[in-house]
């Protein structure tokens, strides 16, 4: 797949967040920094120390157990929730195609909180975690993906 310039490519997990936009062209694409955030979340056993919460039954001499919550998941959700939202912010602004980067669980995340100018700009979502690599794998990445054709548009 190749990217126009003035794309904007996110690159995202659940601590952390790059917004780039290609200055180059298609042929030679440059990404440039728009955004870059980072909200390290610590591990759950690091966040809460209490124990999982008891329930007995009405009648009877029943116990359950209730799971624990996993901070560290619960915040990696409101961390993509935060990043969909910088993305429809810029998107607003920009007039540009849109392409994704994200780890599987973090990708389903951010769908749940897109806004219509993602929607409407959106290129393409490539699940790859690639937050830690260089510009050059994420420019790569993006070029080893297949075109992607619009629903109800092309083949038949």
């Amino acid at each position: 797949m190749k990217i126009t310039h003035g794309t904007l490519v996110m690159v995202v997990d659940g601590e952390k967040l790059l917004l780039f936009r290609n200055e180059g062209d298609e042929t030679y694409p440059v990404l440039k920094t728009v955004s870059h955030e980072e909200s390290p979340s610590p591990a759950t056993h690091d966040q809460g120390s209490d124990r999982p919460g008891r329930t007995h039954a009405s009648l009877g001499a029943r116990r359950s157990g209730y799971g624990d919550t996993d901070w560290h998941d619960k915040d990696e959700e409101s961390f993509a929730t935060h990043a969909a939202k910088v993305l429809e912010g810029v998107a607003a602004r920009a007039d540009a195609g849109i392409v994704v980067l994200a780890p599987p669980r973090t990708l389903g995340n951010l769908r749940k909180h897109w806004g219509l100018q993602t929607r409407k700009r959106l290129l393409a979502e490539i699940d790859k975690d690639m937050v830690h690599h260089t510009t050059d794998d994420v420019i790569a990445a993006i070029v080893a993906e297949a075109p992607q054709v619009p629903k109800g548009k092309g083949a038949a």
